[in-house]
């Protein structure tokens, strides 16, 4: 049996709200990930089993390894689509904010929501939540939006409205917001909610290779390239870093969703328990953040790049040059290094 996390009153508010509803807009973050993507469309699907008018609406495009989920189609990209998105925002009766949990989080969007007099739900597993929505559901403590996601709709009494279809997008948004389970992960509670999806007839396996092993050849090249030529390791720290200029991606074709995972790599080398990766975009440079064990990539990344996330995944923007956003990172290490050399050392115990 599971845990009841999300409180009985935040439950029978969402079943009235969504009793009363008949047009629903479905919003997450910009660069959606796994988990945006998973908690999304899953929704969506039990959403339409209860006979709902549903859009999903994104602020830009997504990975290509995660365009194979049913739903998938639907889905309105605000850059590409901005009347259309615009239209359903305003005609929506009830918006829900999923993994994600201040409005800059989806861009242009973001003005869109804030004037809309529909009713608002935010479910996320991210710190420290604007109060901008009606009813929030916010669990920093649980591994995914997604398993929020497969929590809520069951706690709502709703477990056979999610068709294989909605147990595949919450399976994906579950495994890849956890590294295939490899970090915050140790919960039992993950585990059984694994099982009932299995229930519903997902093959998990067929999911795994769908995400992680259907990259293209310039994916593996670049994947190479920055292994051999810009990973640095600074031993004295137990840290790792990879940084990736726009040149170097354009050179290699990069598209959308190529660097997914470089930065969990280095986690894999003997004494690293702190990876960074640092890769220059049009206007900005974007930081990502993985670590074993009890290091604070969230508190490194908050102090150092306005960042935040969760403690063994983390992430933060910068506005200006690649090389003075590596600076900045290397400037910072000194000041964790007791906390990054006891925690390889508890490593190793």
């Amino acid at each position: 049996m599971l845990n009841k996390i999300i409180p009985e009153q935040s439950i029978q508010k969402a079943k009235k709200i969504i009793e009363r509803s008949d047009k629903i807009a479905i919003l997450t973050h910009v660069s959606p990930d796994g988990d945006a993507m998973g908690s999304s469309l899953g929704l969506y699907h039990f959403l339409l089993q209860m006979g709902k008018s549903v859009n999903v609406l994104v602020p830009n495009n997504f990975p290509g390894f995660l365009k194979w989920m049913k739903g998938v189609k639907d889905v309105v990209v605000y850059e590409w689509k901005k009347p259309l998105a615009r239209e359903v925002i305003e005609a929506a009766d009830l918006i829900f904010c999923l993994d994600f949990n201040i409005l800059k989080r989806i861009e242009q969007m973001g003005p869109l929501v804030e004037r809309s007099t529909a009713k608002k739900i935010m479910i996320d597993h991210h710190l420290a939540p604007d109060p901008f929505c009606d009813l929030t559901i916010s669990h920093p403590e649980i591994s995914s939006t997604s398993e929020l996601m497969f929590r809520f709709i069951c706690r709502m009494g709703f477990f056979e409205y999610i068709d294989k279809n909605c147990a595949e997008c919450i399976y994906v948004g579950m495994m890849t917001d956890t590294g295939a389970f490899t970090y915050n992960s140790n919960s039992p509670h993950i585990y059984y909610i694994i099982s009932e999806l299995l229930q519903k007839g997902i093959d998990k396996d067929a999911i795994y290779n769908k995400v992680y092993s259907n990259f293209s050849e310039s994916r593996i090249r670049l994947e190479g390239y920055v292994l051999y030529k810009k990973m640095k390791i600074f031993k004295e720290y137990n840290t790792s870093l990879i940084f990736l200029s726009l040149e170097e991606q354009k050179e290699f074709q990069w598209k959308k969703g190529d660097t997914e995972g470089f930065v969990n790599i280095p986690l894999s080398i003997e004494g690293i328990v702190f990876s960074a990766f640092i890769r220059e975009e049009e206007e900005l440079v974007k930081i990502s953040f993985r670590s074993k064990g009890n290091f604070p990539t969230n508190l490194f990344a908050a102090a150092t790049f306005h960042g935040g996330g969760h403690l063994n995944a983390s992430g933060g923007e910068y506005y200006g040059r690649l090389e003075d956003a590596v600076a900045l990172f290397e400037q910072a290490l000194p000041l964790y290094a007791d906390q990054l050399r006891e925690n390889a050392k508890s490593r190793v115990e």
